[in-house]
């Protein structure tokens, strides 16, 4: 004979929640934004035949634009 599993608390989620989802750690060449920065706000970076601009925001964040 089959038993029953017990009665769930009122309130609780009929579908438990998702598993935790891996994200792949990259695994190449990493740099500091400190280090390409070097004290200054800006950096400019070559790419192929065109130049970003990496820079530092007031409030600490990064933009790269072309």
């Amino acid at each position: 004979m089959m038993t029953s599993p017990p009665p769930m608390p009122p309130g609780t989620p009929t579908h438990p929640a998702p598993a935790a989802v891996q994200l792949a750690v990259p695994t190449g060449p990493q740099w500091r934004s400190d280090e390409l920065l070097a004290g200054r706000d800006e950096a400019l970076i070559t790419h192929g035949d065109q130049v970003y601009r990496l820079r530092r925001t007031g409030t600490g964040k990064l933009i790269l634009t072309k």
